[in-house]
């Protein structure tokens, strides 16, 4: 990044990641992809890490279980680097069963403002 452009604000990181969920939401997967940077990496459970925009790319157009739905965030903590999100999704997967769950995301940033990694886990009865 040249020293003539600042990094982007905590406003502004706040403002990308509450994209991301619209661009979801609307399967805009070109445009959310291009939120990453190009050797990001996200970890979802039961997924192995996800490297890379093409990873992520082939992810959200056919591994990806759910057809449709809309995530409604309940809170968004920041840092200069980190956001972590909490919120609930509400959808129809592939196999057309409803699916309500709350899930916890933490995204963190490149200099540039593009997402460098997301860690996502789902709130589900385990132990």
């Amino acid at each position: 990044m040249s020293s003539m452009q600042p990094a982007p604000t905590l406003a502004i990181r706040e403002s990308r990641v509450r994209r991301y969920y619209d661009l979801v939401d609307s399967g805009d997967v070109t445009a959310l992809v291009n939120l990453f940077a190009d050797d990001a990496v996200y970890h979802r459970p039961g997924y192995p890490p996800l490297t890379g925009r093409t990873e992520l790319e082939r992810f959200y157009r056919a591994d990806r279980i759910i057809r449709e739905g809309r995530h409604s965030l309940s809170a968004l903590v920041g840092s200069a680097t980190e956001i972590a999100v909490h919120g609930e999704f509400h959808g129809v997967l592939r196999n057309g069963q409803n699916v309500s769950l709350r899930f916890a995301d933490f995204f963190s940033f490149t200099d540039e403002g593009t997402f460098a990694r997301r860690d996502t886990f789902f709130f589900a009865p385990m132990v």
